[in-house]
């Protein structure tokens, strides 16, 4: 059985894009899956990226024609510019960890549920009431907000840390049995694919 690291970021746009088709990939092959939220700002500093907000007009024109064209692909409701981004990304990234350890509910639809608050629904994913309905939303105890917040930090941190070890340099970003990486929501079809022994 495969084993999926999939490092992602709860204020990326492309992460919230790619909707439920990777649960639905990896569920579709049984695979495992380690969730792995990470800084992806800190992450574009480290291995090479620059920042949206810094990069060319041409390139920022042209990613706010391509987001609003994934979304109408995907069938998405999406906020080209949302109320609340950027915002603090820790608050629901430790909630996610949280989880993650806990268990009991639908870890794909957490993270839905955060990226859909920001990208579709206005809502502000640093608020503790903010992260606690997601929770709620996707069957875990909405205490896990409040629990943990050392050891999430701490996984946190080391998520960034493995990311770059691992050769990942953008969010959503997944790694194959430790070795077949796929960049993007648009290579999911891809990754599905290498599942399948068909790549």
């Amino acid at each position: 059985m495969a084993h999926i690291d999939y490092y992602f970021a709860t204020l990326s746009p492309y992460t919230y894009l790619a909707g439920k088709r990777f649960e639905d990939v990896a569920q579709k092959h049984g695979a495992s899956v380690t969730y792995k939220p990470l800084d992806v700002i800190a992450l574009f500093g480290r291995t090479g990226g620059t920042p949206p907000k810094d990069r060319h007009p041409n390139r920022i024109e042209y990613r706010a024609q391509e987001l609003v064209r994934q979304a109408k692909k995907h069938d998405l409701p999406f906020n080209l510019k949302p109320a609340h981004w950027p915002t603090n990304a820790a608050p629901s990234s430790y909630a996610i960890i949280a989880a993650q350890s806990a268990g009991g509910g639908d870890l794909g639809a957490l993270v839905h549920s955060v990226l859909r608050a920001v990208w579709a629904e206005d809502r502000d994913i640093a608020q503790d009431d903010v992260v606690k309905a997601c929770l709620s939303e996707a069957g875990f105890d909405p205490g896990l907000a409040d629990s943990g917040l050392l050891s999430g930090a701490e996984t946190y941190a080391a998520n960034l840390e493995e990311a770059v070890n691992a050769g990942v340099f953008g969010a959503p970003f997944y790694i194959v049995d430790g070795d077949q990486r796929f960049w993007g929501q648009d290579k999911i079809e891809d990754l599905d694919a290498h599942l399948a022994g068909r790549l």
